[in-house]
């Protein structure tokens, strides 16, 4: 039996401020990503569910490429499991835009091909029904 739930994805987009980079280049730490991924994850929830739900763990996180201030991330969440209370979900975290300090201060530029960044599949866990 298919659950219609499997297949859900749900997409946000934001722009990661200076006052976040740690590190020299304006680097942001992948922990960044990892709460972009909590946000996701709970419109995720109460998509399927109707409630915020708790993000229980993450089974693989995989940092690919740097996340810099100045860049505009996209989060994606797609549920790929569909338990009696847990839910898989597969994220991915993508450069859309990056800052161009080469050119100005304040320049910057929509990247022809998005820079996957950060990738992790998580399970979070709803109430059980009522």
């Amino acid at each position: 039996m298919s659950d219609s739930r499997v297949g859900l994805t749900v997409t946000h987009r934001r722009y990661v401020p200076y006052s976040h980079a740690h590190y020299a280049g304006n680097l942001v730490d992948g922990a960044y990503a990892l709460g972009l991924f909590g946000d996701v994850a709970t419109e995720v929830c109460i998509r399927t569910d109707g409630d915020e739900g708790l993000f229980a763990s993450y089974s693989d996180v995989q940092f690919r490429s740097a996340m810099r201030a100045g860049d505009v991330l996209e989060v994606t969440a797609t549920v790929t499991r569909v338990g009696t209370r847990s839910r898989t979900i597969d994220f991915e975290a993508r450069v859309v835009c990056r800052g161009r300090p080469d050119r100005s201060e304040s320049a910057a530029e929509v990247l022809d091909t998005p820079i996957v960044a950060v990738t992790a599949t998580g399970t979070v866990v709803v109430p059980p029904p009522a």
